[in-house]
């Protein structure tokens, strides 16, 4: 790298992981472990990129872009606190949640989920998905008061947070022509993402067709909940894979849970992986919902309700962390935190260290599953960065403390 200009900004001794910079070769420092370490150079408030130092121990810490959170239910958070005993599987958690949206009014809903939004901001995410449960069959075209409610919040928090709602809507509806193109529509004016559940519905086809119909023909982007389980015969993240290479659908897709993937190995798993990969899916991990409801039985469960992380990166296919739900019927723990729902991901899915590796999951690759441009360090403006008070990738995410926004360290704010 070049000798600094009088008027650069510095940043002394840092780390910068590898995987979150385009041009690693380019970027200077010197290698420390998955990272590199130096002085961070700032030119109009821009990364030029890591100046060398001769010691590098004692680094104040890693920088780090924006973190994405692909996948929550702003809606549902916080609310277990109300349902006393509840538990049980999917269908329970689906059950009892039902029953609390009886308290689902505009006041109770702000509260909670701006709640939420506050923590998921506090912990450094710059964009954030939040999926929202949608009216059905007589109603599916009248939006819930909590699709008011969250687009509202997106439009007042939109100068600290880039947030996209997603309505949850099912197959049936859907396969209705004229319910899915009002709902198109609705989704359509308020920027939106056509979100569907998928499971075991007898027209869970027609539903899949009909999304990418949808989506196609009012410009949205798709995510699906698809696959929540793991019980034999699931199809439904198949059924996308061949809808999206069958349409030539050129919109970003985001598959959520996936969890049936454990069912599949040898053959039938490579042909599967290979079809996701040619039709550009993202696959969303979401460690904390699926290993509290899946797998469960009279006793201690015996099976991890993950999709297979390890074997999706192995066959190019880009995969994300989310957070899903947080202290709600599916999950009554959890913090709204990307780098608490990777670190969990990591100890159930055996991801071994360097834990660099994995930050994309919850910055460029979430970004790329939300059809944004990625995010990374070198050319990034300060103030789409983030300083970590770790001197590891582990500590990272193993840390608590709330990141500090780099742009106000760089000019002497401690707060």
């Amino acid at each position: 790298m070049s000798g600094r200009a009088p008027l650069d900004l510095v940043l002394e001794n840092v780390l910068v992981p590898r995987s979150l910079l385009r041009d690693a070769s380019g970027f200077g420092g010197v290698p420390e472990q998955e990272c590199l370490a130096g002085d961070l150079v700032i030119c109009d408030g821009l990364v030029r990129g890591l100046e060398a130092r001769a010691d590098t121990t004692g680094a104040q810490g890693i920088v780090m872009p924006l973190l994405s959170e692909c996948h929550v239910h702003l809606d549902k958070c916080h609310t277990i606190s109300r349902m006393g005993g509840v538990g049980g599987d999917l269908r329970a958690a689906i059950d009892a949640q039902r029953m609390d949206r009886a308290l689902w009014t505009p006041e109770d809903l702000r509260q909670r989920a701006e709640r939420g939004l506050g923590e998921l901001i506090g912990a450094g995410c710059g964009t954030v998905r939040s999926h929202v449960d949608w009216s059905a069959e007589e109603e599916a075209t009248t939006p819930p008061v909590a699709w008011h409610v969250l687009t509202e919040l997106a439009q007042d928090y939109a100068d600290r947070v880039q947030m996209q709602v997603a309505p949850l809507t099912n197959t049936t509806d859907l396969a209705d022509p004229d319910r899915a193109d009002a709902i198109g529509r609705i989704i359509a004016e308020r920027n939106g993402v056509l979100g569907l559940f998928v499971l075991d519905q007898p027209d869970r086809q027609a539903g899949v067709a009909a999304a990418f119909r949808v989506a196609d023909k009012y410009g949205l982007a798709l995510d699906f909940h698809v696959d929540e389980g793991l019980a034999p015969g699931l199809d439904g993240l198949e059924i996308i894979a061949d809808t999206a290479l069958k349409t030539g659908f050129q919109g970003p897709i985001l598959c959520g849970h996936a969890c049936s993937l454990m069912n599949r190995t040898g053959d039938d798993l490579q042909r599967l992986l290979e079809k996701l990969a040619r039709a550009g899916i993202t696959v969303a991990s979401l460690p904390s919902s699926n290993l509290y409801l899946q797998g469960r039985g009279d006793g201690a469960p015996d099976r991890r309700g993950l999709t297979r992380i390890r074997e999706l990166q192995a066959a190019g296919v880009p995969v994300a962390v989310g957070t899903d739900n947080v202290r709600d019927a599916f999950c009554p723990l959890g913090r709204h935190d990307p780098r608490h729902s990777l670190a969990l991901a990591a100890l159930a899915a055996h991801l071994d260290p360097p834990f660099g590796d994995y930050l994309p999951m919850i910055t460029t690759n979430a970004q790329t599953g939300l059809g944004l441009a990625p995010l990374f360090v070198d050319g990034a403006a300060i103030g789409d960065l983030l300083l970590f008070d770790a001197t590891s990738t582990a500590d990272l995410l193993a840390g608590g403390s709330a990141p500090r926004p780099l742009a106000a360290v760089v000019k002497g704010e401690t707060s």
